[in-house]
């Protein structure tokens, strides 16, 4: 994929308008996971060494629903942003109007200013041009570098790029980097490993995947579903019983294509789906009525282990079972473990996966660490991304 980057783009002297994902969580008004600020910050400060520019920043944050509703103000964002960039970060007050034109006005050189919730307008997720070309009034040059929205046609990840020059930031650049070649030509072995409750949010996926796949592991609550259709007993587990045809027929082209599928050998099963129920190992592929399957046992996650010993490519998209609950993260964790010691291109993507691997402590043994979990499903989905789209030559 060929994107047009801030390397190429002229920005000396010139007043910039970045797109980012500063939606981070917050709690009593304190930012409890800085990652995405972090992820922003070589674009900023790449664009700010830039000889007399000057820029203006913009994201959403939660859901607003396109009302002016302060709990989602960015106010509490932009102070963590401040902190990190070690540098004064005006916040506007609104997204348009008189007060923020002034605000854009009086900007000088090498000085930084956040706008207000971008989704407080209907316009912004309505993609209205004339609220996207309001936005590029402000700059002479457009970046993108939020990932995690550029799946999403809206006025300040698309629409606006009608109206500048634009470019991808750092970050698009990176994700693009490690992402595209999975879907195109990963080095193989290359081993897919997709997890989480249903099938029906992850076939696309996986069908996607079975093209330039050696494995395909599938772990989760939607891997019953296909062991059921195997003719396995899944006890009182997650099924999607509507999905069984299509759990068959994937497994069938995947036998074509010669590509191996692991599914679960071995079971850790619960009488109830509770944080503090009993863990009930079962050493068999069968699950006994009257239990649910919560996790992966470990001969499935030493079936798993050997294959990634080989692997010189892995996405991993979804956990292997109830990882949040701790007496049934241990799959999960184990899997996150592997995948940190092998010498290979690992790619983490998918809000559960990552928020696995930070429980773990391993993002830095990880090759890449995606920031979009819907943009980096849609992109291994083979989807067009449309605040990528328009970024490329």
């Amino acid at each position: 994929m060929n994107l047009r980057t801030i390397k190429e783009a002229d920005l000396k002297n010139k007043k910039v308008i970045m797109r980012v994902d500063f939606n981070v969580p917050l709690k009593n008004g304190e930012v409890k996971d800085d990652t995405r600020i972090r992820a922003a910050l070589p674009s900023i400060e790449y664009i700010l060494n830039q000889s007399g520019s000057s820029l203006i920043v913009m994201s959403h944050l939660g859901r607003p629903k396109g009302t002016k509703n302060l709990d989602y103000s960015m106010a509490p964002v932009g102070k963590r942003f401040e902190e990190l960039l070690g540098k004064k970060v005006k916040i506007a007050k609104d997204v348009i109007g008189a007060e923020v034109e002034k605000d854009v006005s009086s900007l000088k050189p090498g000085e930084v200013l956040l706008l207000e919730n971008v989704r407080f307008y209907p316009d912004e997720e309505e993609n209205n041009p004339d609220f996207a070309k309001k936005l590029a009034s402000y700059a002479d040059v457009y970046v993108n570098d939020a990932f995690g929205t550029a799946h999403r046609a809206h006025a300040s990840t698309e629409g606006i790029a009608h109206f500048l020059p634009s470019y991808a930031g750092f970050l698009i650049e990176k994700e693009i980097h490690f992402l595209a070649p999975l879907i195109e030509n990963p080095e193989k072995p290359f081993v897919s490993i997709i997890g989480g409750a249903k099938v029906s949010s992850k076939i696309t996926v996986l069908e996607s995947l079975l093209r330039t796949s050696s494995t395909v592991v599938i772990g989760g609550g939607m891997s019953y579903t296909f062991l059921k259709v195997l003719g396995y007993k899944i006890g009182n587990s997650l099924v999607e019983d509507e999905f069984l045809k299509t759990a068959e027929s994937f497994l069938e082209k995947a036998k074509k294509q010669n590509v191996n599928v692991i599914l679960p050998s071995d079971h850790v099963c619960a009488k109830n789906f509770s944080e503090d129920a009993e863990p009930v190992k079962i050493d068999d592929i069968n699950i006994p009525d009257g239990l649910i399957g919560m996790d992966i046992g470990p001969k499935t996650v030493n079936n798993i282990i050997n294959c990634l010993k080989a692997a010189k490519s892995v996405v991993w998209n979804g956990p292997m079972g109830v990882f949040e609950f701790d007496n049934f993260s241990k799959g999960t964790e184990s899997v996150a473990k592997a995948l940190a010691s092998i010498n290979a291109v690992t790619v983490v993507g998918g809000g559960d996966s990552v928020s696995a691997i930070n429980k773990f402590g391993l993002s830095s043994k990880i090759s890449h660490v995606s920031t979009g979990g819907g943009a980096s499903l849609e992109f291994l989905e083979g989807k067009t991304l449309p605040g990528i789209q328009i970024l490329t030559k």
